[in-house]
């Protein structure tokens, strides 16, 4: 989600300044939290998911409301089954 703001093929010509900070903001909070709390309860890794779910989904959900050939699902999280996966999609 990190990198898909910023791509220009991806998110960035899409969204507002303010949604993409809002993003900005929740991923890195969340890799914040990720980096401090080793090792942590899968609970509580999975609210800090569900966390930043809430935050971008709707955004997302917003934008490719717009655009009928976009596909939502490939930018939301739910599919994150992990925090190394949710850190590989976040940071690369």
């Amino acid at each position: 989600m990190k990198n898909q703001v910023s791509d220009k093929d991806k998110l960035a010509d899409k969204l507002e300044a303010d949604e993409k900070e809002k993003i900005e903001a929740a991923t890195k909070e969340a890799l914040e939290w990720f980096d401090e709390n080793r090792p942590a309860e899968k609970e509580d890794y999975d609210e800090t998911i569900k966390e930043v779910e809430a935050v971008c989904n709707p955004i997302i959900t917003a934008v490719f409301s717009l655009s009928p050939r976009a596909n939502v699902g490939d930018f939301t999280l739910s599919h994150v089954n992990s925090v190394e996966s949710f850190q590989t999609q976040s940071c690369a």
